[in-house]
């Protein structure tokens, strides 16, 4: 998959952080995207179901499916946020949401963004940002697989479900302290 920034005026980003839940919350309120999906990718079509990808026993990972404007909204403003939206020193969890489905990963759309990805976790990692190693995860794009409609902008329908208010509102908070002027 390639970048088509030049000829559209959008970006694409695949990231993994936990739930998909969570990362769809974060970035449906952040200024410069324009589309949200959850799902699945790393796996195959034949996996691509949430019962499988939720038992653990596939390949694939829980993604957001970003489309963005980089003229608002740079990579790398992106990638910070993907950064302080989760634990990326986690390996193969999230919290109390634990297999390798949940684990941290950056599905790269091109060097250019490869090359950004890893520029940032190097300076992390040289900055000491964190007391254990960086774990995400840098792949190349692969196949992404949407999940069901009753998954897509969870937090915004479905608020009266306790995971909303325990796990993704405090991710919410930390975003707002932290991207206040990038919120929309």
């Amino acid at each position: 998959m390639h970048s088509n920034t030049q000829q559209t005026g959008h970006d694409t980003a695949t990231i993994g952080g936990g739930c998909f839940w969570c990362l769809d919350a974060v970035f449906r309120k952040i200024q410069g995207v324009m589309t949200v999906a959850s799902g699945f990718a790393g796996g195959d079509a034949a996996t691509a179901r949430y019962e499988i990808a939720c038992s653990g026993q596939s390949d694939h990972i829980e993604v957001v499916h970003i489309e963005f404007d980089p003229a608002i909204l740079p990579y790398e403003q992106l990638l910070a946020v993907f950064f302080a939206a989760h634990d990326p020193t986690q390996i193969n969890r999230q919290g109390h949401d634990v297999g390798p489905q949940y684990r941290s990963v950056i599905f790269h759309h091109g060097d250019g963004q490869r090359q950004t990805a890893q520029n940032m976790m190097n300076e992390m990692t040289t900055q000491a940002l964190f007391d254990d190693p960086i774990a995400t995860e840098l792949r190349p794009a692969m196949p992404f697989y949407p999940a069901p409609d009753g998954h897509q902008d969870f937090y915004n329908l479905r608020q009266d479900v306790p995971y909303c208010h325990i796990i993704i509102q405090p991710k919410l908070d930390k975003i707002q302290r932290l991207f206040g002027e990038r919120l929309i």
